[in-house]
């Protein structure tokens, strides 16, 4: 039977020399799984970091706005990574852009210069109910024309035998809809220069709607405005913007373009904001536990370790399923031998009980890594071992595990659980499915009795497996590792021990010192 330790370690003071001798195995599976991650490159294991530190929640507004303007002013000059906050910031503010492009809206001309379907598009718009009704640019052509009709009228290009008087335009404004639109904006373009810098034309730029038109002509447009123009005004708004935008989406669409260098000065930035605040860090949720990696090593850790411990601690699961899709069968093997070993060696198992707390305490990362690869491998075993409710009820009992079969089975389809983690992989998926069986149960609780003491009949005549999958594969627990709260399905279960030996690990180790 597998053993948890999650009894309070007591703590040795001259075992080192024999804690050593058991570091080997967890060596060669450090070695071992870094080599699996890193089969096909290291992009899986990267994205993997960046939606962990997405999910930290503690980075406030100013320390967004610190971080991200200081990634765009490093040197040197980050041009892909200013061009995706500059989409980001025309998709979420594009009154705000707008705002920018008025008061530069002389600098558009050559936006439609030598461009007919651009041309065609903003300033074409004209409306049979007249003013009011054209679209913007259409509208600012009309507009000029009338108050500038002294300079501009004669180039006003008609459709018709003959042209336009201001004063029947006046009174019949529909007549615009005879207007070559293209020759007269090509005319203003080359004789009324005055047009491009007028009210009117800025007036019709300040919702933002033009950049629709060419998302690439004005992000290189904003990006000449910031790094060679040094124009203030667009470090402010986008300074704002860092503050308003949520530290989530900003990391979703960010962190994963950063070459590993940005993405170290990320975390190290991160880092430098947990360590001012001085604030004790907590064991209960897993979004703390990259807080507790970032603010205690990250000035020692390399991106290959992080890479490493955010796959074991925070994304066990999903390394899990690589290890087992992967095509080195000789990996695969070794895995299993050395998970095994490290599960059901006493020797190697209790080997964290006979290091000193002294000596883990001043090697915080490598105590992590040891407690992530020793929970990593329980998550492994109990994945391989435990199938049925009677191998995880021995094992609650065993370990001295607190449970009780809930009445809340989870949904099976083709002869397995429809599992809804494996869609987010985390505690908060979980509570989703939680609130989603609690919502089943009302209609399906006379169904869902305990269905190891019905009879054939009250299993509405299902064949032996249908009933297997109704006894077994199907049936949850309350557990006490989280006050009986959540329903556990067996395709939970490993995650959430293993997740929670990590926990009491570390609670045993830095509680005192945190």
């Amino acid at each position: 039977m597998i053993e948890l330790f999650l009894s309070k370690p007591i703590w040795g003071d001259d075992n080192s020399d024999s804690a050593e001798q058991t570091m080997p195995v967890y060596d060669k599976l450090e070695k071992t799984i870094w080599r699996i991650i890193t089969s096909e490159g290291r992009s899986e294991a990267r994205l993997w970091l960046c939606e962990s530190i997405s999910s930290l929640s503690s980075v406030t507004s100013h320390e967004r706005q610190d971080l991200f303007m200081k990634l765009l002013r490093s040197k040197p000059v980050k041009l892909d990574i200013a061009a995706q906050v500059l989409q980001m910031f025309f998709e979420r503010r594009p009154q705000q852009a707008g705002l920018i492009l008025s008061k530069k809206s002389h600098r558009l001309e050559k936006f439609f210069d030598e461009h007919p379907a651009r041309i065609m598009q903003w300033f074409s718009t004209f409306s049979i109910a007249g003013d009011s009704a054209h679209g913007k640019g259409a509208k600012s052509l009309a507009q000029f024309a009338f108050v500038n009709r002294d300079i501009c009228w004669e180039e006003l290009e008609w459709k018709g035998k003959h042209g336009q008087s201001p004063a029947v335009v006046a009174t019949k404004p529909h007549y615009f809809l005879d207007l070559d639109v293209q020759r007269t904006v090509e005319n203003f373009l080359e004789n009324i220069p005055e047009f491009w810098s007028s009210e009117e034309f800025a007036e019709s730029l300040k919702d933002g709607e033009i950049l629709s038109i060419d998302n690439k002509f004005f992000i290189d447009f904003f990006l000449k405005l910031m790094y060679e123009d040094s124009f203030k005004e667009v470090w402010e708004v986008l300074g704002q913007y860092f503050m308003d935008e949520t530290f989530s989406y900003l990391c979703q669409r960010l962190l994963i373009i950063l070459d590993e260098r940005d993405l170290h000065f990320v975390v190290q930035m991160i880092q430098d904001f947990l360590t001012k605040r001085k604030k004790s860090l907590k064991f209960d949720n897993t979004s703390y536990w990259l807080k507790i990696l970032i603010c205690e090593c990250g000035d020692q850790v390399s991106m290959d370790q992080l890479y490493l411990l955010n796959a074991l601690l925070n994304k066990g699961r999903l390394l899990l399923q690589m290890v087992n899709n992967g095509e080195e069968i000789e990996e695969k093997v070794k895995i299993s031998d050395l998970t095994l070993g490290i599960c059901t060696s006493t020797k190697v198992a209790k080997s964290l009980a006979l290091i000193s707390k002294d000596q883990l305490k001043s090697k915080t990362l490598d105590t992590m890594k040891w407690y992530g690869l020793l929970s990593w491998s329980l998550l492994y075993r109990l994945s391989e071992e435990c199938h049925t409710s009677e191998s995880w009820e021995e094992l609650f009992v065993s370990n001295n595990i607190g449970f009780r079969k809930s009445d809340v089975y989870g949904l099976v389809e083709n002869d397995r659980i429809l599992d809804e983690s494996e869609l987010d992989f985390g505690d908060r998926a979980i509570a989703r499915a939680k609130r989603k069986n609690k919502k089943r149960s009302r209609k399906k609780r006379r169904r869902d009795q305990d269905y190891d003491e019905c009879s054939d009949e009250n299993l509405f005549d299902l064949d032996d497996s249908d009933k297997f999958s109704l006894n077994s594969s199907s049936r949850t627990w309350l557990l006490s590792t989280d006050g009986y709260s959540t329903p556990w399905s067996l395709a939970d279960l490993p995650e959430h021990l293993s997740k929670h030996c990590w926990r009491e690990w570390m609670k045993h180790t830095f509680s005192d010192a945190m």
